[in-house]
């Protein structure tokens, strides 16, 4: 099923025999994986060039327009809509969107071999993990932890300063996203484990910025 998936989705040749280095950026909404991954990408990681590809962005991004992007079709459009709109996640049968969204910004930024690709918000669940298995080879899963409270504290306070123009941080939108967040997301943290992928912990408070991530991250990526 995977194989049959990632052949839809019409990855360039050289895409497909070079897998990206990635980081993943877990966490539940508004615990800063944004800026995290926005701060990476000016910084780097190391030494290393990180190039930040956050999917909700890309959502919203492509939502908003009025003509379709032209990697999407007009069916691919509508879903996009749709799974904004209602805070859904895209369905098995839908997940091509995501492979095509992810193939056109590799080749817009021109991600090499040595770079690393900051995932945020994807996979969001264990079978999109799998599909994207033969595509990317994680190095390190960075979990935000952040509880209910907090999160909502941070999206009140813009802590990280992405949340002034979003539309689906009403309280109803951002309790169904915890929600599924908990239920779909985190066990992705022990399919990590099992395939023995760093996995770090990070406590996040109202006030923890991508620079105290990042002095946490460090040592821990050079080890």
């Amino acid at each position: 099923m995977v194989e049959a998936s990632l052949r839809s989705w019409k990855w360039d040749k050289a895409f497909l025999g070079n897998r990206k280095l990635a980081i993943i950026l877990l966490g539940p909404t508004g615990s800063g994986k944004s800026p995290l991954g926005d701060y990476l990408s000016n910084h780097g990681l190391s030494d290393q060039r990180c190039v930040h590809f956050d999917f909700g962005a890309h959502l919203r991004r492509i939502a908003g327009k009025i003509k379709k992007p032209l990697f999407l079709s007009v069916s691919d459009f509508s879903t996009v809509k749709k799974v904004l709109k209602t805070g859904a996640l895209l369905k098995q049968k839908e997940f091509s969107i995501a492979g095509k969204i992810l193939g056109a910004f590799i080749r817009q930024k021109r991600v090499s071999h040595g770079d690393l690709l900051v995932l945020n918000g994807l996979p969001r669940h264990i079978t999109q993990a799998w599909d994207l298995e033969n595509l990317l080879k994680v190095t390190m899963v960075i979990n935000l932890i952040c509880d209910a409270s907090v999160v909502m504290s941070r999206i009140r306070l813009n802590t990280g300063g992405d949340r002034s123009e979003r539309k689906d941080d009403s309280l109803l939108m951002v309790r169904k996203k915890l929600k599924i967040y908990r239920s779909l997301t985190l066990p992705l943290l022990d399919h990590y484990r099992r395939k023995r992928v760093k996995v770090v912990n990070i406590l996040v408070t109202e006030n923890t910025s991508p620079h105290d991530i990042v002095n946490v991250i460090k040592p821990v990526n050079a080890g």
